[in-house]
């Protein structure tokens, strides 16, 4: 069993995102605690640069050089012990 990562990725307001993932399943998070730190100043403080996301290895990357962990986003942080001991 492959991990299962972000396929798709729509950003709504608010600094939520829906993403749909490759296992089929869609979900919404909320990102606004998540951008931390100086890389993601311009994400945070512009919606418009926010709302530049796209989805690139399975995960959420700005063309400003932030990304987030697929884990953290889909899973909260490491995926079920299921789930990671399944892909193994």
């Amino acid at each position: 069993m492959q991990l299962v990562r972000i396929r798709e990725a729509k950003p709504l307001d608010d600094y939520r995102v829906r993403l749909t993932l490759t296992d089929g399943r869609v979900v919404e998070r909320d990102l606004g605690s998540l951008l931390a730190g100086p890389v993601f100043d311009a994400i945070r403080n512009d919606a418009a640069r926010f709302r530049e996301l796209r989805v690139e290895g399975g995960t959420l990357v700005w063309p400003a050089g932030g990304d987030l962990c697929p884990d953290v986003l889909i899973w909260g942080g490491l995926p079920p012990v299921e789930a990671a001991s399944d892909a193994a």
